[in-house]
């Protein structure tokens, strides 16, 4: 059993667990069974070439399981810069799927045609697959990718690749029996918005099936806005809208992230340096949110919303490459109303960011 550090906090009348990542690991990512189990991973190593790692929480249980080793090919796992780290998505009967950017070690040592690798938790749930890597033509990876998975045994993996930003595009390869094969990729989207090279990206399946791709564009190499898009046909076709508009001229480096909720599937992301959420159930009326105060170089979000419908956000605060930043968190309540003003953690370390579980009774953990 792995121990971790943790203490718990009341935030106007909510807890909220503040938990250090079992043996010091970066890049927390998490999913909670329909059984309320907790399963999460987090990497370890060299930032340009580690591993990751996957342990799990019963709902009676106060420590982590012994720790299982993810990747096949040792040190095959990017970290550096927080955008290329791994994500986690559960399935159908809880399966656990995981994909994430391949390092040049798993490459040969070269930095072109970086692989998008892909596995599963076997059947016995004792350890995993053998990696995969999904691309078969779409090469140009950078800001990583991620991975969806609905109860129906859909799974996808997504990332964006182009030899420039500006006519880069999000692909993706779906597979309609949990991950066992999976089709040749192809765009999600027909508009000619590109994506910025350098920042993460999210697709994210609802359990009935509905699926979500959200990244950053680079519209003539400066709008850098972020869009979400939504396919109710697993995938075939999706419709998108521009949720919040920045015009830089530079790759802010950033990450986004989705959630489900008690009536919505809910978005968050950053935007000149401040963290936002939304709900997104409703593309035609999606309504960023944010919290008290000014941004001060605001990054990596994370969000849950309980059973009572309050969310809380939490993000690293002050962050950049190679350097450290500090955990914040805001509790909100089920209208989207700031309660009170954000609160202040411990140091989330260098290359990582936080992750945030809703538990059964409202109670909320944030792991770091």
């Amino acid at each position: 059993m792995v121990c971790v550090l943790c203490y718990g906090v009341n935030v106007y009348g909510t807890s909220v667990q503040l938990v250090r990542v079992p043996d010091g690991g970066l890049q927390p990512q998490t999913g909670v069974d329909q059984a309320g189990v907790l399963h999460l991973i987090y990497f370890k190593g060299d930032p340009m070439g580690g591993d990751l790692f996957y342990v799990r929480q019963g709902v009676d249980d106060t420590t982590f399981s012994a720790p299982i080793q993810v990747n096949s090919i040792p040190s095959s796992v990017i970290a550096a810069g927080t955008v290329r780290g791994a994500h986690l998505a559960l399935g159908r009967n809880g399966r656990v799927h995981i994909s994430w950017m391949g390092s040049a070690v798993a490459n040969g040592g070269s930095h072109e045609k970086m692989p998008m690798f892909y596995t599963r938790l076997n059947d016995a749930q004792t350890g995993f697959e053998p990696q995969r890597n999904v691309v078969q033509q779409a090469y140009g990876l950078d800001g990583g990718g991620s991975v969806a998975a609905d109860t129906l045994g859909h799974v996808y993996v997504a990332w964006h690749a182009g030899a420039e930003e500006a006519s880069r595009k999000v692909w993706m390869v779906r597979s309609d029996d949990d991950g066992k094969t999976f089709a040749a990729e192809k765009p999600v989207w027909n508009r000619e918005t590109g994506a910025c090279a350098c920042c993460g990206m999210c697709i994210f399946a609802e359990p009935s099936g509905a699926l979500y791709v959200m990244y950053r564009s680079a519209t003539e190499m400066v709008n850098r806005d972020m869009f979400v898009l939504r396919s109710d046909d697993f995938g075939q076709t999706f419709d998108g809208v521009n949720v919040q508009g920045w015009e830089v001229n530079s790759c802010p480096m950033s990450t986004s992230v989705m959630a489900n909720g008690l009536a919505n599937s809910w978005a968050a992301w950053e935007t000149k340096g401040q963290v936002y959420f939304a709900a997104v159930g409703n593309l035609d009326d999606v309504k960023p949110v944010m919290p008290n105060g000014e941004g001060d170089r605001n990054k990596h979000p994370a969000l849950a919303q309980n059973d009572a419908g309050e969310v809380l956000l939490a993000w690293s605060s002050g962050s950049g490459w190679k350097k450290a930043g500090t955990l914040r968190y805001q509790l909100f309540d089920r209208t989207g109303k700031p309660i009170g003003t954000p609160a202040v953690g411990e140091q989330v370390p260098v290359w990582s960011k936080p992750t945030v579980v809703a538990k059964s009774g409202g109670d909320f953990m944030v792991l770091y």
